[in-house]
């Protein structure tokens, strides 16, 4: 009979060494890679025209994630090496929000608020526009999260988020014996949706709300489920896989677009899938990006944050913004 107990220990051994290996590109980087768009099919040029440039917003800083937009003409992100949620401006200058232990993925709630996976406190915070923060949620069934991870706002309203381990904090032991996929409700109710990945990951939800996707980082595919009336999760099966080399990156951050298209990180990038799985093309990125989200006052442009840098690339789509009316 299997430990359970040295099952859990292996569980974050693992988790934690593959933490390492992520964090560890951006300390030890390389050379940056040519920007380049590579289509696999012509719908991909319909998306991004071949003559769209990617732009540097900001760079030089720690490593960088949790990407939101904010109408007034800024994006938050998180750094999570120098432990702080930053604002960030066109002109690439940045303001400090929150000095906060590894800060990862961001979104906002109906009302505008922000959302942010707490690393560090195992927590889903709420963060006001002066830097304070409430804990929103913290355990399961009583014990502790492992270390959420990204987070999105479903057609419900409901929050849906992440917990993996891989930003488990070193010393401190993980609670819950596996990692899971939850949806914390807006009367503060935390409910398991999956617990069938390795290491959950980016998540998203097609524009009808329909389907639920969600990447797992360890064993490099992407999930889609059916949502059901009651919000629980059906049918779960894989969308599409994303493999590739030792330190090429992994499926990390996703957002869809108003036809339902879906933006991935992963090896070298970002890849492109449409919504029966066909993979359209990747755009290439110099450095791995973890995360993106879609930004300008149309929504048409892709925020990118990869390691040190933050960049944008324009498209000739509109993004699906769960908290905005992006169909008109």
């Amino acid at each position: 009979m299997t430990n359970p107990f040295l099952k859990i220990s292996c569980v974050v051994a693992g988790a934690l060494l593959l933490g390492v290996t992520f964090r560890a590109n951006s300390q030890n980087p390389k050379p940056l890679r040519e920007f380049e768009l590579q289509a696999f099919t012509p719908d991909f040029s319909k998306l991004i025209p071949k003559e769209s440039k990617l732009d540097t917003v900001a760079t030089g800083v720690g490593f960088t994630e949790g990407p939101v937009w904010d109408k007034s003409g800024f994006l938050y992100v998180s750094d999570e090496e120098i432990n702080k949620i930053f604002r960030v401006y066109p002109d690439g200058h940045k303001e400090e929000l929150i000095s906060l232990g590894d800060p990862d993925g961001n979104t906002y709630d109906r009302q505008f608020r922000l959302i942010d996976c707490a690393s560090v406190l195992r927590a889903i915070i709420r963060i006001t526009p002066d830097g304070k923060y409430t804990i929103l949620a913290d355990r399961y069934e009583g014990n502790k999260f492992n270390s959420p991870n990204d987070v999105v706002l479903g057609p419900d309203g409901a929050t849906y988020f992440t917990d993996p381990t891989l930003d488990l904090v070193k010393g401190e032991t993980q609670e819950i014996a596996f990692q899971g996929v939850y949806r914390l409700d807006e009367k503060g109710n935390v409910s398991l949706l999956t617990k069938d990945l390795s290491q959950p990951n980016g998540l998203a939800f097609s524009p009808d709300g329909k389907y639920f996707y969600v990447d797992d980082s360890e064993q490099r595919n992407i999930r889609v489920y059916d949502v059901a009336p009651d919000a629980s999760l059906k049918n779960g099966r894989i969308f599409a896989e994303e493999p590739g080399g030792k330190g090429d990156g992994v499926p990390d951050g996703m957002r869809v677009d108003l036809h339902g298209n879906i933006y991935v990180t992963g090896p070298k990038g970002i890849w492109v899938w449409d919504a029966h799985g066909q993979h359209l093309g990747t755009i290439v990125v110099p450095e791995q990006p973890a995360n993106l989200t879609w930004g300008d006052p149309d929504y048409k442009t892709l925020y990118i944050t990869a390691t040190k840098s933050v960049y944008k690339l324009r498209t000739n789509t509109r993004g699906f913004i769960p908290y905005i009316d992006t169909s008109r």
